[in-house]
């Protein structure tokens, strides 16, 4: 197939707040989205991260929660028993949401790293809403990409570690949207980053 009739992809910058390890015991308190940018035969094209965004609060689908990975985020469990949006009602906006910014296009999540919060999206998706709109792989790890980039072993990478022009001039709040516009910025800068020269 010809790369000129490949589906544009629309990066969505995502990052997710949990209580606990894994989704089914624990819960996934808040999402947050930014749209990082488009991808087509032509190259990359960073968005403005502030522009298209998506947040919300759920409340927690049980009574499991590990005190340290609550603390990480400062949500009230409490507070979201009673004001957090119901997770199938706040998964099907989110759906809505994904395909409304990504028309014409193929959304792929992307996080740093993906993997902790794919796993509580997708999980939250099939289980709420049935079915995924970035289907069941459409998820990109920026520390995975960079460390590609780098010609380092994955292990060997921390955002520490990486050139500082690479990172954003955001602050990583633990505020599920605050983080992923930070992300989003990141992986606009990664996109446009020829790598280190080999």
């Amino acid at each position: 197939m010809s790369a000129r009739r490949v589906r544009p992809s629309l990066y969505i910058s995502l990052d997710i707040e949990a209580d606990g390890p894994i989704p089914g015991p624990y819960s996934m308190l808040s999402l947050g989205a930014a749209v990082a940018g488009t991808q087509d035969a032509e190259g990359f094209t960073a968005a403005d991260p502030e522009k298209l965004t998506f947040y919300r609060e759920l409340r927690p689908i049980s009574e499991e929660f590990v005190p340290e990975a609550l603390a990480v985020s400062g949500l009230d469990r409490d507070r979201l028993r009673t004001e957090g949006a119901e997770p199938a009602a706040a998964l099907a906006e989110f759906g809505d949401w994904v395909r409304e910014v990504a028309v014409g296009a193929q959304p792929v999540m992307c996080g740093y790293p993906a993997s902790y919060d794919w796993m509580f999206l997708y999980w939250y998706l099939i289980r709420f809403t049935g079915a995924s709109p970035f289907g069941h792989s459409g998820c990109l790890d920026m520390k995975t990409l960079y460390a590609t980039k780098a010609g380092l072993p994955l292990r060997a990478v921390a955002k520490g570690s990486m050139p500082r022009d690479l990172l954003s001039r955001r602050r990583h709040t633990h505020h599920a949207l605050d983080d992923a516009i930070e992300q989003a910025e990141l992986f606009a800068n990664l996109m446009a980053w020829p790598g280190n020269s080999q």
